[in-house]
């Protein structure tokens, strides 16, 4: 066959097959015609399966459906940003008229092919770690984005399958079609595990940006973890805000429900927001669809095989080993919160999002118990009648441990799956509650709790919670006031102060873990041999890392200073010893001698054989050294004392809310008739006004005759519009006739 002929046959065959992927059934479906289309955020308000396969965009464009270029007419961020104030405008609706806002439909959004190419974006910069800009997409990726879409909207589409790849992954574009492929290996393809499709995470990257928004408005603000603007920072501050009148804490773990979630527990949670069948559907397929695992025998022939000769990368000369040793070393410092991450088999990025759809539920009832338990005393100054606090709450009263004058009440917070509780009042209230705690628990989650997984613990032993004690110092404050007669009176108070320290012990044992010291009482430091490789200079900077990282993560603690310089003390003293074996000094007062405190002289230059180092540093010739972060206290920083302010939400949830209130029609209206029964006028009125006069003066200014200028300023006088008169006056009416005078 001739090269012409061949091409044209490819092409034609290549259309059909493209045209039978976009509709997969044409005698069953009949051909709809386009027709004009306006993306509006209500759900309602979309089109059926056929038009929404056909959206060309906003504004009366059209689209051809098989051409996925004429379907990117909309900006994905607008879209997403649209779904997003639509969400937060229903939750705040059904919170003002106390009426649970009706479940969201999904499915027009999920057949936007703009929000499947930010998804494609998103998996793509976790792929590759660079970003792709929407105009260097191929042609042909869009294609393989449209029939990964149209096999989604047709439930064609299933996770983990290896045998119908829609969408190729950007660092294998080049593999090869599972149909060419031998029995050998197609069995090898699907039992051999690995990671998953790339096309399976651009489904769940467009899952979350559809349901994150949904939920956001609707979790609790008491949650945190998994969560946009709420995180570990923001959980510690709510707790020195809002935990200091409480006497007893219990403290529980619920990460069982993130290792191994229940699909049918996870479903149900779902649909109570969500009754959209397609995205439910997805949603379930992920977590019933059984991952690929190794099988034993496979462990075991692996253990047998020899391992093949790999030969060593050699650097470049100067070049420091690659090893991001304080990155490693941070996450070892992570907290027992923040450890468990959920990732449940198919779900991907949606795990973290599903977790707190789950717990969501115990939020929601933890709130009932804090309106159950909540007894006001008009005698203290936590709490009145009305339910408002009232004083200073951070500097509260101490609390008894009971007594009638006193009010109760609980508050609770969430990190993942650990959560706090705080009670104000006797220990029978916090067993009570533990009591019920378990009881919901067993329920609804079907997870065994049992007393001693559910202590009770009292406030003077210290609660650790995200790394940090939680203790309380009770201080005598000189209270001064002025009596009558002018005199003044000083007294001594009785008060609490929540106390919320840095974990030593904890920061220690982070430490032996990582084999930086040993020994508990007296610490001593050991050499950081992981690091013998690199230069001075770029350990240095490794460890200077560390020490930034840590010094903010103890940013809101009150013995930040002391745990930070505890930190370079240890980091110091390992680096020194470390310095001492690889340049042959003997101890580390000899490192110390020549490299000083901060370790920031060269230890490899010695005298009258090289130039001096600054001599070195100034020409160029050399690196600079940078030396150890906070070797004293006094470099440290102080601690962070800002409250949070009562009724706190992230920056991008008062954003949201902003803008809803400033597009309420009701909320202009309210302050149109402030601004007119004060008397006052907005500026934008008052420039309309001021335009609006110039324009109608300048109309009727004359062209040359004076007699023209005289009817034009008797016009102007007999103007009723009393502003215009204002701005005129005298001044303003005697310069029009000097003016004509002049032209």
């Amino acid at each position: 066959m001739p090269p012409p002929r061949r091409a044209l046959l490819t092409s034609l065959l290549r259309l059909r097959a493209f045209s039978s992927i976009a509709s997969p059934h044409p005698h069953l479906h009949p051909p709809i015609p386009p027709r004009r289309h306006q993306f509006v955020a209500d759900p309602a308000a979309s089109t059926s399966r056929g038009v929404v396969g056909g959206i060309g965009g906003a504004g009366g464009r059209t689209g051809n459906p098989l051409d996925p270029t004429q379907l990117l007419r909309d900006d994905p961020v607008a879209i997403t940003a649209s779904l997003w104030v639509s969400s937060f405008r229903a939750a705040a609706d059904s919170a003002s008229s106390s009426t649970p806002a009706p479940p969201q439909s999904l499915t027009p959004f999920l057949s936007r092919l703009e929000l499947w190419v930010l998804a494609y974006q998103k998996a793509y910069a976790d792929e590759t770690g660079s970003y792709l800009p929407r105009s260097s997409i191929p042609a042909s990726t869009l294609a393989s984005l449209l029939s990964l879409r149209n096999a989604v909207l047709d439930a064609r589409f299933r996770f983990g399958n290896r045998l119908t790849p829609f969408l190729q992954s950007p660092r294998a574009a080049n593999a090869p079609d599972p149909a060419t492929l031998s029995k050998r290996k197609l069995r090898a393809l699907l039992t051999t595990p690995g990671p998953p499709p790339f096309q399976d995470r651009v489904v769940q990257e467009l899952l979350l940006l559809l349901l994150e928004p949904v939920y956001e408005a609707r979790f609790s603000p008491k949650s945190f973890a998994f969560r946009p603007g709420r995180s570990p920072h923001a959980a510690i501050r709510t707790i020195r805000r809002s935990f200091a009148p409480y006497l007893w804490y219990i403290k529980g773990d619920l990460s069982p429900l993130l290792h191994s979630p229940d699909p049918a527990l996870v479903v149900g949670a779902l649909i109570r927001d969500v009754r959209d069948k397609k995205v439910v559907d997805l949603i379930r397929s992920a977590l019933l669809t059984p991952l690929v695992t190794a099988s034993d025998d496979a462990l075991v022939k692996k253990k047998k095989t020899k391992r093949k000769y790999q030969k060593k990368k050699v650097l470049p000369e100067g070049e420091p080993k690659p090893d991001p040793y304080w990155l490693q070393t941070f996450f070892g410092f992570a907290p027992e919160e923040a450890l468990t991450q959920p990732d449940w088999g198919h779900c991907g990025v949606l795990s973290p999002l599903l977790a707190n759809v789950c717990l969501d539920e115990l939020d929601k009832w933890m709130d009932e118990k804090i309106k159950e338990f909540y007894k006001p005393s008009k005698s203290d100054v936590v709490g009145g009648d009305d339910g408002i606090e009232q004083g200073n709450t951070s500097w509260p009263e101490f609390v008894p441990t009971s007594g009638p004058d006193k009010t109760r009440k609980v508050d609770y917070i969430r990190y993942g799956g650990h959560f706090l509780i705080g009670v104000r009042g006797p220990r029978a209230d916090a067993a009570v509650l533990r009591k019920q705690l378990v009881e919901f628990c067993d329920h609804r989650f079907r997870i065994k709790l049992d007393n001693e997984s559910l202590p009770i613990e009292h406030i003077t032993k210290g609660i650790m919670f995200l790394d940090h004690v939680l203790c309380r110092r009770v201080v005598y404050p000189t209270l001064r006031y002025t009596a009558t007669g002018g005199r003044i009176i000083s007294e001594k108070g009785v008060g609490t102060l929540l106390s919320v320290t840095a974990s030593l012990k904890q920061c220690i044992k982070q430490f032996r873990k990582l084999e930086f010291l040993k020994g508990d009482r007296e610490p001593d430091p050991q050499p950081c041999f992981r690091m013998f490789h690199a230069t001075q200079a770029h350990t240095n900077s490794q460890m200077n890392k560390l020490l930034l990282t840590m010094a903010e993560w103890y940013r809101y603690a009150d013995n930040r200073k002391k745990v930070v310089n505890f930190c370079s003390y240890i980091i110091r003293g390992s680096l020194a010893k470390l310095y001492a074996a690889k340049y042959k000094l003997r101890s580390r007062a000899k490192v110390y001698k020549i490299a000083s405190r901060n370790l920031s002289r060269p230890l490899k230059d010695k005298k009258g054989q090289s130039p001096e180092y600054h001599n070195l540093l100034r020409m160029g010739l050399v690196d600079s050294i940078d030396g150890l972060q906070y070797t004293r206290m006094s470099m440290v920083p102080d601690p962070d004392y800002t409250p949070l302010p009562s009724g706190w939400r992230p920056d991008h949830e008062n954003i949201l809310l902003e803008y809803i209130k400033l597009t309420d029609q009701q909320t202009l209206e309210e302050q149109r008739t402030c601004i007119r029964e004060e008397g006052l006028i907005t500026p934008q009125d008052y420039i309309s006004m001021l335009v609006w006069g110039y324009k109608k003066n300048a109309v009727l200014l004359p062209s040359s005759k004076e007699s023209d200028a005289q009817v034009s300023i008797e016009d102007l006088g007999s103007d009723t519009d009393e502003l215009v008169e204002k701005e005129l006056g005298n001044e303003g009416r005697q310069g029009f006739p000097k003016f004509a005078e002049m032209s």
